[in-house]
Protein backbone atom coordinates (compact mmCIF):
# COMPACT_ATOMS: atom_id res chain seq x y z
CA UNK A 1 0.00 0.00 0.00
CA UNK A 2 2.95 2.31 0.78
CA UNK A 3 3.15 4.98 -1.89
CA UNK A 4 -0.30 4.60 -3.21
CA UNK A 5 -2.45 7.83 -3.77
CA UNK A 6 -6.26 8.75 -2.93
CA UNK A 7 -8.45 10.88 -4.27
CA UNK A 8 -10.65 12.51 -2.26
CA UNK A 9 -13.89 10.14 -2.78
CA UNK A 10 -11.92 7.53 -1.97
CA UNK A 11 -10.95 9.26 1.22
CA UNK A 12 -14.66 9.74 1.99
CA UNK A 13 -15.27 6.19 1.55
CA UNK A 14 -12.48 4.93 3.78
CA UNK A 15 -13.53 7.05 6.89
CA UNK A 16 -17.13 6.89 6.23
CA UNK A 17 -17.66 10.88 6.52
CA UNK A 18 -18.89 13.20 3.21
CA UNK A 19 -16.81 13.84 0.23
CA UNK A 20 -17.66 17.82 1.83
CA UNK A 21 -16.09 16.82 4.76
CA UNK A 22 -12.61 15.94 3.26
CA UNK A 23 -12.23 19.27 1.10
CA UNK A 24 -13.10 21.03 4.54
CA UNK A 25 -10.19 18.85 6.37
CA UNK A 26 -7.78 19.75 3.35
CA UNK A 27 -8.93 23.66 3.25
CA UNK A 28 -8.42 23.90 7.33
CA UNK A 29 -4.85 22.12 7.04
CA UNK A 30 -6.17 18.97 8.62
CA UNK A 31 -5.35 16.75 6.29
CA UNK A 32 -2.12 17.30 4.06
CA UNK A 33 -3.29 16.99 0.16
CA UNK A 34 -1.44 17.70 -3.12
CA UNK A 35 -2.68 18.87 -6.50
CA UNK A 36 -2.10 17.62 -9.46
CA UNK A 37 -3.49 19.65 -12.40
CA UNK A 38 -6.65 20.93 -10.46
CA UNK A 39 -7.38 17.71 -8.65
CA UNK A 40 -6.88 16.80 -5.02
CA UNK A 41 -4.76 13.83 -4.11
CA UNK A 42 -3.45 12.04 -0.76
CA UNK A 43 -1.22 9.91 0.39
CA UNK A 44 -1.15 6.67 1.76
CA UNK A 45 1.63 7.76 4.33
CA UNK A 46 -0.88 10.92 5.26
CA UNK A 47 -4.05 8.41 5.58
CA UNK A 48 -2.09 6.94 7.93
CA UNK A 49 -0.77 9.58 9.89
CA UNK A 50 -4.34 11.20 10.20
CA UNK A 51 -5.35 7.75 11.73
CA UNK A 52 -3.45 7.75 14.30
CA UNK A 53 -3.87 11.48 15.10
CA UNK A 54 -6.42 12.97 17.90
CA UNK A 55 -8.23 14.87 15.18
CA UNK A 56 -10.55 11.45 13.62
CA UNK A 57 -10.99 10.30 17.42
CA UNK A 58 -12.12 13.51 18.41
CA UNK A 59 -14.09 14.08 16.09
CA UNK A 60 -15.87 10.60 16.19
CA UNK A 61 -16.87 11.12 19.34
CA UNK A 62 -18.44 14.54 18.68
CA UNK A 63 -20.58 12.56 16.19
CA UNK A 64 -21.34 9.50 17.38
CA UNK A 65 -22.04 10.87 20.98
CA UNK A 66 -23.20 13.96 22.97
CA UNK A 67 -19.66 15.34 24.38
CA UNK A 68 -20.41 16.35 28.27
CA UNK A 69 -18.14 19.28 29.50
CA UNK A 70 -15.69 16.74 31.27
CA UNK A 71 -15.07 14.78 27.95
CA UNK A 72 -14.61 17.96 25.75
CA UNK A 73 -11.05 18.22 24.41
CA UNK A 74 -8.63 21.11 24.33
CA UNK A 75 -9.05 22.78 21.56
CA UNK A 76 -6.00 23.87 19.76
CA UNK A 77 -5.64 26.57 16.64
CA UNK A 78 -3.21 28.30 14.67
CA UNK A 79 -0.26 27.48 12.62
CA UNK A 80 0.34 24.21 12.06
CA UNK A 81 4.03 22.70 12.85
CA UNK A 82 5.69 19.41 13.32
CA UNK A 83 6.65 19.99 17.00
CA UNK A 84 3.03 21.09 17.76
CA UNK A 85 1.71 17.90 16.07
CA UNK A 86 4.24 15.63 18.31
CA UNK A 87 2.80 17.90 21.42
CA UNK A 88 -0.73 16.56 20.86
CA UNK A 89 0.43 12.99 20.33
CA UNK A 90 2.43 13.01 23.44
CA UNK A 91 -0.23 14.85 25.32
CA UNK A 92 -2.88 12.16 24.60
CA UNK A 93 0.31 9.13 25.11
CA UNK A 94 1.35 10.63 28.56
CA UNK A 95 -1.39 12.47 30.05
CA UNK A 96 -4.33 10.74 28.48
CA UNK A 97 -5.74 14.25 27.68
CA UNK A 98 -7.03 14.67 24.03
CA UNK A 99 -5.86 17.84 22.05
CA UNK A 100 -8.36 18.47 18.93
CA UNK A 101 -5.85 21.23 16.84
CA UNK A 102 -7.52 23.04 13.79
CA UNK A 103 -4.67 24.44 11.64
CA UNK A 104 -5.72 27.16 10.54
CA UNK A 105 -2.82 29.96 9.94
CA UNK A 106 -1.91 32.25 12.97
CA UNK A 107 -4.13 34.91 12.46
CA UNK A 108 -7.37 33.06 11.68
CA UNK A 109 -5.80 30.77 15.35
CA UNK A 110 -5.61 33.49 17.27
CA UNK A 111 -8.79 35.31 16.62
CA UNK A 112 -10.56 31.82 17.05
CA UNK A 113 -8.92 32.17 20.62
CA UNK A 114 -10.08 35.45 20.83
CA UNK A 115 -13.88 34.26 20.10
CA UNK A 116 -13.64 31.86 22.29
CA UNK A 117 -13.32 29.11 20.01
CA UNK A 118 -10.52 27.39 21.04
CA UNK A 119 -8.61 26.82 24.40
CA UNK A 120 -5.14 27.53 22.96
CA UNK A 121 -3.68 28.98 19.74
CA UNK A 122 -0.17 28.25 18.27
CA UNK A 123 1.11 31.72 16.73
CA UNK A 124 4.42 33.41 14.74
CA UNK A 125 2.90 36.43 13.73
CA UNK A 126 5.65 38.99 12.85
CA UNK A 127 4.45 42.80 13.42
CA UNK A 128 6.45 44.77 10.38
CA UNK A 129 6.58 47.79 13.00
CA UNK A 130 8.13 46.79 15.96
CA UNK A 131 9.77 43.63 14.09
CA UNK A 132 8.23 41.74 17.44
CA UNK A 133 6.91 38.15 17.04
CA UNK A 134 3.02 38.08 18.74
CA UNK A 135 3.02 40.20 21.49
CA UNK A 136 1.81 43.28 19.64
CA UNK A 137 -1.07 41.11 18.46
CA UNK A 138 -1.86 39.62 21.76
CA UNK A 139 -2.15 43.15 23.48
CA UNK A 140 -4.76 44.39 20.68
CA UNK A 141 -6.81 41.81 20.99
CA UNK A 142 -7.02 40.48 25.07
CA UNK A 143 -7.18 42.98 27.20
CA UNK A 144 -9.96 41.76 29.95
CA UNK A 145 -8.71 38.18 29.47
CA UNK A 146 -7.13 35.40 31.79
CA UNK A 147 -4.47 34.45 29.15
CA UNK A 148 -0.93 33.17 29.26
CA UNK A 149 2.12 33.28 26.75
CA UNK A 150 4.67 30.72 26.72
CA UNK A 151 7.50 29.88 24.16
CA UNK A 152 7.16 26.85 22.22
CA UNK A 153 10.48 27.41 20.14
CA UNK A 154 12.54 29.32 17.27
CA UNK A 155 12.21 27.91 14.15
CA UNK A 156 14.43 28.48 10.87
CA UNK A 157 12.52 29.87 7.79
CA UNK A 158 13.71 30.75 4.32
CA UNK A 159 13.78 28.92 0.76
CA UNK A 160 13.47 25.77 0.09
CA UNK A 161 14.14 23.92 -3.13
CA UNK A 162 14.79 21.14 -4.79
CA UNK A 163 18.01 18.94 -3.83
CA UNK A 164 20.88 20.19 -5.33
CA UNK A 165 19.49 23.86 -6.03
CA UNK A 166 19.48 23.46 -9.63
CA UNK A 167 18.29 26.60 -10.43
CA UNK A 168 21.08 28.66 -8.35
CA UNK A 169 18.55 30.48 -6.23
CA UNK A 170 20.10 32.32 -3.44
CA UNK A 171 18.16 35.21 -2.40
CA UNK A 172 14.54 37.12 -2.74
CA UNK A 173 15.38 39.08 -6.00
CA UNK A 174 16.26 35.75 -7.98
CA UNK A 175 12.42 35.05 -7.09
CA UNK A 176 11.41 37.41 -9.96
CA UNK A 177 13.50 35.36 -12.30
CA UNK A 178 10.93 34.32 -15.43
CA UNK A 179 12.07 30.75 -15.16
CA UNK A 180 11.37 30.66 -11.10
CA UNK A 181 7.78 29.10 -10.38
CA UNK A 182 6.98 30.33 -6.38
CA UNK A 183 4.60 28.37 -4.06
CA UNK A 184 2.82 30.56 -1.14
CA UNK A 185 1.42 30.15 1.79
CA UNK A 186 -2.50 31.60 2.56
CA UNK A 187 -3.13 34.84 3.67
CA UNK A 188 -3.04 34.93 7.41
CA UNK A 189 0.27 32.27 7.77
CA UNK A 190 2.48 33.58 9.93
CA UNK A 191 4.90 32.37 7.41
CA UNK A 192 3.40 34.64 4.72
CA UNK A 193 3.26 37.57 7.69
CA UNK A 194 6.81 37.13 7.37
CA UNK A 195 7.27 36.66 3.20
CA UNK A 196 4.99 39.83 2.63
CA UNK A 197 7.20 41.59 4.94
CA UNK A 198 10.89 40.73 3.98
CA UNK A 199 9.34 41.88 0.28
CA UNK A 200 8.73 44.80 0.85
CA UNK A 201 12.30 45.57 2.56
CA UNK A 202 13.81 44.01 -0.93
CA UNK A 203 10.86 46.78 -2.53
CA UNK A 204 9.73 43.44 -4.20
CA UNK A 205 6.84 44.01 -6.20
CA UNK A 206 4.13 40.99 -5.44
CA UNK A 207 3.20 40.61 -8.97
CA UNK A 208 6.70 40.21 -10.20
CA UNK A 209 6.87 36.73 -8.64
CA UNK A 210 5.41 33.86 -10.27
CA UNK A 211 3.33 31.71 -8.42
CA UNK A 212 2.89 34.27 -5.80
CA UNK A 213 -0.97 34.15 -5.33
CA UNK A 214 -0.88 29.78 -5.42
CA UNK A 215 -1.56 29.33 -1.97
CA UNK A 216 -1.21 26.05 0.29
CA UNK A 217 -2.36 25.70 4.13
CA UNK A 218 0.53 23.81 5.78
CA UNK A 219 4.21 23.68 5.32
CA UNK A 220 4.45 20.00 4.09
CA UNK A 221 1.97 20.18 1.29
CA UNK A 222 3.83 23.64 0.23
CA UNK A 223 6.75 21.58 0.26
CA UNK A 224 5.61 19.15 -1.62
CA UNK A 225 5.53 20.96 -4.76
CA UNK A 226 9.12 21.11 -5.04
CA UNK A 227 9.16 17.68 -4.56
CA UNK A 228 7.19 17.00 -7.06
CA UNK A 229 8.89 19.56 -9.63
CA UNK A 230 5.44 21.55 -9.71
CA UNK A 231 7.22 24.73 -8.32
CA UNK A 232 11.11 25.66 -8.25
CA UNK A 233 11.21 27.55 -4.32
CA UNK A 234 8.64 27.84 -1.35
CA UNK A 235 9.16 29.97 1.54
CA UNK A 236 8.92 27.44 4.88
CA UNK A 237 10.32 25.85 7.91
CA UNK A 238 13.03 24.14 7.70
CA UNK A 239 12.10 21.02 9.54
CA UNK A 240 9.58 20.49 6.48
CA UNK A 241 12.29 20.64 3.59
CA UNK A 242 13.89 17.63 5.67
CA UNK A 243 11.03 15.89 6.14
CA UNK A 244 10.54 15.49 2.27
CA UNK A 245 14.48 15.05 1.19
CA UNK A 246 14.84 18.96 -0.29
CA UNK A 247 17.96 21.68 0.55
CA UNK A 248 17.23 24.74 2.62
CA UNK A 249 18.47 28.49 2.46
CA UNK A 250 17.99 29.56 6.01
CA UNK A 251 16.61 33.33 5.66
CA UNK A 252 15.52 34.31 9.21
CA UNK A 253 14.51 32.92 12.45
CA UNK A 254 11.52 33.78 14.24
CA UNK A 255 9.88 32.80 17.43
CA UNK A 256 7.02 30.53 18.06
CA UNK A 257 4.55 30.86 21.13
CA UNK A 258 1.43 29.10 21.91
CA UNK A 259 -1.30 31.37 23.78
CA UNK A 260 -3.51 29.42 26.52
CA UNK A 261 -6.83 31.56 27.18
CA UNK A 262 -8.04 30.51 30.98
CA UNK A 263 -11.56 29.90 31.39
CA UNK A 264 -13.48 28.07 34.68
CA UNK A 265 -14.12 25.29 32.44
CA UNK A 266 -10.61 24.54 30.74
CA UNK A 267 -8.21 26.30 33.51
CA UNK A 268 -7.25 22.82 35.45
CA UNK A 269 -6.64 21.21 31.60
CA UNK A 270 -4.72 24.27 30.49
CA UNK A 271 -2.11 24.24 33.82
CA UNK A 272 -2.06 20.43 33.56
CA UNK A 273 -0.85 21.21 29.68
CA UNK A 274 1.76 23.57 31.07
CA UNK A 275 3.32 22.08 33.58
CA UNK A 276 3.50 19.43 31.04
CA UNK A 277 5.68 21.32 28.12
CA UNK A 278 7.69 22.65 31.04
CA UNK A 279 8.53 19.44 32.27
CA UNK A 280 11.58 17.34 31.64
CA UNK A 281 9.95 14.61 30.14
CA UNK A 282 8.17 16.52 27.42
CA UNK A 283 11.88 17.54 26.45
CA UNK A 284 13.23 14.50 26.83
CA UNK A 285 10.96 13.51 23.72
CA UNK A 286 12.15 16.05 21.41
CA UNK A 287 14.41 13.91 19.15
CA UNK A 288 13.84 15.67 15.56
CA UNK A 289 15.01 19.20 15.93
CA UNK A 290 16.41 19.73 13.11
CA UNK A 291 15.50 23.98 12.24
CA UNK A 292 14.10 24.05 16.15
CA UNK A 293 15.73 25.75 18.92
CA UNK A 294 13.83 25.10 22.25
CA UNK A 295 15.97 26.41 24.77
CA UNK A 296 13.36 28.79 25.79
CA UNK A 297 10.66 26.04 25.77
CA UNK A 298 8.39 26.58 28.36
CA UNK A 299 9.30 30.26 29.43
CA UNK A 300 6.28 32.34 30.42
CA UNK A 301 6.67 35.47 27.99
CA UNK A 302 3.67 36.92 29.30
CA UNK A 303 0.95 36.73 31.24
CA UNK A 304 -2.23 38.95 32.38
CA UNK A 305 -2.65 39.25 36.73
Amino acid sequence: MEGKVYTPDEVAQLFQISKHTVYELIKRGELQAFKVGNKMRIEHEEIERYKESSIAPAKKIQVEQPATPTSLPVRLSGSHDFLVEHFVKQTSRDLHLQIQPTYIGSLEGLMMLYRGQSDIAAMHLLDPASQEYNLPFIHQLFVYESILVLRFASREQGFIVAKGNPKKITGFNDLTRKDIHFVNRQKGAGTRFLFDSMLASYEINPAEITGYTNEEWNHLSTASYISRGMADVAFGIQSAASHLGLDFIPIAKEQFDLVFRFTEENKEKLNELIRYLQSDSFKNSLTDLEGYDVQELGTVIYKTE
